[in-house]
Formats: structure tokens, C-alpha cells, sequence
């Protein structure tokens, strides 16, 4: 299994995004900071291209190379990964009040079933909101491979690009009509659409569905088209530029206005695509894949557990400081860091790693098809 460091790069950088995106729970991180938090939110749709590069190849190369597809061992893979730190951290959330962002959550049941983010319905039941990516996630590990399979032999490039394009077109016109449905109507009476947003625009797996796909679609380039990746990596330092232009137009574009009806109807395929072309020069021989930033390896192989555990992290903080530091910023941003470093690596290192190291001595019929590693938050 190799390591690859242009992609342990961009998995560090979207979870320090996404933790600096959720700083607002606890009244933001400064207004330095002010740009990088509100569009933090991005991280999760890196995360997004990111797995879906992953899982991507691992079906992908699995189904040139053999014909098939060992589901059982997928399927196991998958929940050892996932579900050990996961069981953990929600444990804490039903057992420890003082570990919630707010003090209801939604029932259990829908953590248990992988549903929260498709019921989401009350601001006041918000703790452990961030499971909803994971939900997202796990939709994907369910039904990617098994459409792989479905559709294996069945595909050429051209039949594989309109099917692409036709689910980012149907997602646009989808979230459309979402949004003229259920925001709409909200934003005419002057009332507040945030909880409408969450429910039926940003939260849902049918709704976001564009960065998953936009992962695959490197995947399937790598596996089935390599030439036609090599092309774009020989030109990475113009790629690069471009998706780097993309992405501030992106930031630009969502910045203060993340509810508006054309953020959410053609945003989102922007930003999957500006991921996408991070995540395809991180392979390669691309001065990005080549790239390693010191401590990105250990925040990389981290991310879940960080992921997972930092907002209740920055409640333990809060009440730990318990105001002590307000009026120094700095020393107080010092302190969250510390805490919410040290609570992710006590999971990563008592649950996380030890459940992997145990999943890796299982016998060889539980291996699945492994290419990469380092490329998402659950890879």
C-alpha cells in the first residue's frame, strides 16, 4: 500500500478547513480567519471528490482485472473503517450532555441508519450535525459499487460522459425546484430559511451528489482513460492555475450568500469541479503529488477521527476555559487546537488504528481490492 503525499496534502488541508468552518460554535477564530471559516464548508465536498476518487479506483481496477466484484469483503472493509470510531463518538454525544453543540439531537435511530441527513427538520436537535457528510458517505458505499457491477462492460468513454453529465444536469434542476418549493416561499414572507436549507438543499444525498461523482470521474479517467489524465498532469502547473482561479471564484461566489437560489442550483458542480481538478494533479508525477508539508501525513491519517470528534472537542473546551481566555485571542485559539489535536489523536490511537491493524490481520478473503490510500476522511 503506497502512500501518496499530494493526496495526504489535500486530505490535511480539508479537515483544518472544515474544523475552521465549524470555529463558529464557538463565536469564530478571528477575523483573519473571517474568509477561510465561511467557506470551510468547501472542505466537505474535497472530502467528497476525495472518496469518491478512492472507493472509484478500488471498484474500478477490481472490475478491469478480475470481472467481479467481492462484495463481502467491500462491505467489511468498509464498516471496520467506519464503524468503530463512529459507535464511540456517538456514544459520548446520547451519554454527555456537555459534549453537544446544542442540548437535543435528533433520535438515535437515525445516527444508527445512516438517515439524519435525510430527516433533519429542527434547529433545536442540531448536535452531531456534521454525521450528515458521513451519511452521505455511506449511501455511496451502499450503492456505488453495486451500480458498478450493473453497468460493467455496458459503458464506453462517451456513454459514461453523458451519464455524468446527465446527474449533474438532473442535480441543477433538482435543487432548483427544492429550493422554489421549499426556500422559496420562506424568503417571500421574510422568514428564515436556514433549517429548509439544511433539510432539503444541503444535507440530502440527492442533493449532493456532484462531488461524489466528479471523485469517480477521475477514478474512471485513471483506471479506464490513463493517457487522458497523463495529458491534463503534463499540463498540471496550468491546471493547477485554473482550478485555483475556479476556487476563488467559487469562494467568491458563495461568500455571504450560501442560501441564494443560484449558489445552490449550479454551485455545487463548480466546486466539484475546481476538487477534481486538485485531487487528479495529486496523483502522478505533479509537483503537488510530490508534495509534503510536514504533519500533513499524521493529520491525513487522522482526519476521521478529527473529523468526528472536533466539535465535541470544542465544547469540552468551552467549558474547560470557561471564559478564562475571551480576552485573548490568540492563547485561546492555542487552547482549542490543543484539545481537539489531543482528543482526535486519543481516538485515532485507542480506536481507530487498532481496529484497522486488527481488520488488516483478518483473513485474505476479507481484503478487498486496495489501490491507494490517503485520499479521504474514511478511505
Amino acid at each position: 500500500m503506497t502512500r501518496l503525499p499530494g493526496l495526504d496534502t489535500l486530505r490535511a488541508i480539508a479537515i483544518v478547513w472544515v474544523m475552521l468552518f465549524h470555529s463558529y460554535l464557538i463565536g469564530g477564530l478571528g477575523e483573519n480567519f473571517g474568509v477561510l471559516e465561511r467557506s470551510g464548508w468547501m472542505g466537505v465536498d474535497l472530502f467528497f471528490v476525495l472518496s469518491g476518487y478512492l472507493i472509484g479506483s478500488q471498484v474500478f481496477v477490481a472490475l478491469r482485472d478480475t470481472g467481479r466484484l467481492d462484495m463481502k469483503a467491500f462491505y467489511e472493509r468498509r464498516a471496520f473503517r467506519i464503524l468503530p470510531a463512529y459507535v464511540v463518538v456517538l456514544g459520548l454525544y446520547l451519554a454527555w450532555p456537555l459534549w453537544r453543540e446544542t442540548p437535543l439531537m435528533q433520535p438515535a435511530w437515525q445516527f444508527a441508519t445512516f438517515t439524519f441527513n435525510l430527516l433533519f427538520d429542527a434547529p433545536q436537535r442540531y448536535a452531531f450535525s456534521h454525521v450528515w457528510s458521513l451519511c452521505v458517505e455511506e449511501h455511496f458505499y451502499l450503492v456505488f459499487p453495486l451500480l458498478a457491477i450493473v453497468l460493467a462492460g455496458r459503458l464506453t468513454a462517451t456513454r459514461f460522459i453523458l451519464l455524468c453529465a446527465a446527474v449533474v444536469v438532473g442535480g441543477i434542476a433538482l435543487r432548483a425546484w427544492l429550493w422554489q418549493v421549499h426556500l422559496g416561499p420562506l424568503e417571500d414572507a421574510g422568514d428564515p430559511i436556514g433549517p429548509m436549507y439544511l433539510r432539503y438543499l444541503y444535507y440530502p444525498t440527492y442533493s449532493r451528489l456532484d462531488s461524489l461523482l466528479a471523485g469517480v470521474a477521475v477514478a474512471a479517467c485513471a483506471v479506464f482513460r490513463p493517457t487522458w489524465l497523463a495529458w491534463g498532469q503534463r499540463r498540471g502547473a496550468a491546471l493547477l492555475g485554473a482550478s485555483a482561479l475556479l476556487l476563488t471564484g467559487c469562494i467568491a461566489f458563495f461568500d455571504g450568500s450560501r442560501l441564494g437560489f443560484w449558489q445552490n442550483a449550479v454551485g455545487y458542480p463548480l466546486v466539484a469541479l475546481t476538487m477534481a481538478g486538485f485531487v487528479g494533479m495529486a496523483t502522478g508525477s505533479t509537483w503537488l503529488a510530490r508534495w509534503r508539508i510536514p504533519g500533513a501525513g499524521w493529520l491525513a491519517r487522522a482526519s476521521y477521527s478529527l473529523y468526528l470528534s472536533h466539535k465535541g472537542a470544542f465544547m469540552l473546551t468551552v467549558a474547560l476555559l470557561d471564559g478564562r481566555l475571551d480576552g485573548h485571542p490568540a492563547w485561546r485559539f492555542i487552547a482549542f487546537a490543543l484539545v481537539v489535536l489531543a482528543v482526535g489523536a486519543t481516538l485515532h490511537y485507542g480506536v481507530e488504528r487498532p481496529c484497522l491493524r486488527w481488520r488488516e490481520r483478518r483473513s485474505a478473503t476479507l481484503r478487498g481490492p486496495r489501490v491507494i490510500q490517503g485520499a479521504s476522511a474514511a478511505d
